[in-house]
């Protein structure tokens, strides 16, 4: 049986890690270096880093922290941000990513999923939507949740799967840092509508989001966030042994 997978988020501004609520209003944390060797040594499935004022800022991701980071991660590793060719994924990989995220500017040049999942191959390409419910319908958000750019987002999701992209990350920005459980009913239409790995993103305050996310929309794969791990909230040993006793497969330490 598949194992669902836990995933931290290094969400990195100036080469520190920050959070915040609704994508705004940021913390200061910690060092990604530092906080990838403790993902690493407890138990994570896997880590993303996201450079996340890189596409706002029109500029390429920082690598030099990025290879830092690299070096003390052991599982697999994902990397977002200011992501707009080809060549920026042969950049990401050549630090240490096992996989690249791609989200701007996948919504300005969609070709980009295509001409990198052809290189790469589709395991590489993971496309990133930050959505949120706009009179009821769920639109997608670009620059970091700055933006709406209109588009439907289980649209947008089935074309980026189509033109290659192996997995799916949503970000809800309507439960972002909010930590009031993820949004299910989005996460349930996205798995709905593609058969990719979909990792949930948004809304986790407490062991039981995690256990209600597997048990009510099986067909995502992961469950990602970010400061209920950083700031120790949720032992990620006791959430997969949790899981485990809920008959939620996964992978023990």
């Amino acid at each position: 049986m598949i194992t669902k997978r836990i995933i931290p988020c290094l969400d990195v501004r100036d080469g520190r890690v920050v959070k915040g609520v609704h994508f705004e209003s940021l913390r200061e944390i910690s060092s990604p270096v530092d906080l990838a060797k403790h993902y690493s040594q407890v138990g994570a499935d896997e880590l993303v880093f996201y450079d996340i004022t890189a596409s706002s800022d029109g500029r390429k991701l920082f690598t030099d922290i990025l290879r830092q980071t690299a070096e003390q991660v052991f599982i697999p590793l994902t990397v977002g941000g200011g992501i707009n060719s080809v060549d920026d994924f042969d950049r990401v990989l050549k630090c240490g990513a096992d996989k690249v995220s791609v989200n701007s500017g996948a919504l300005k040049d969609p070709s980009l999923i295509k001409n990198a999942a052809l290189r790469y191959g589709s395991q590489c390409v993971v496309l990133s939507v930050d959505v949120k419910r706009v009179d009821g319908v769920f639109r997608v958000y670009a620059r970091g949740g700055r933006d709406n750019t209109g588009r439907e987002a289980i649209a947008w999701i089935r074309e980026g799967v189509s033109l290659g992209a192996g997995e799916i990350v949503v970000n809800s920005i309507d439960t972002d840092g909010v930590k009031n459980g993820f949004d299910l009913e989005m996460l349930a239409a996205v798995c709905d509508a593609v058969d990719v790995p979909v990792i949930a993103s948004g809304g986790a305050g407490c062991v039981k989001d995690f256990l209600d996310l597997f048990k009510t929309v099986p067909g995502v794969d992961a469950g990602l966030a970010a400061s209920v791990f950083h700031w120790g909230e949720i032992s990620i040993p006791e959430l997969k042994r949790e899981m485990a006793a809920c008959g939620i497969p996964a992978r023990l330490c």
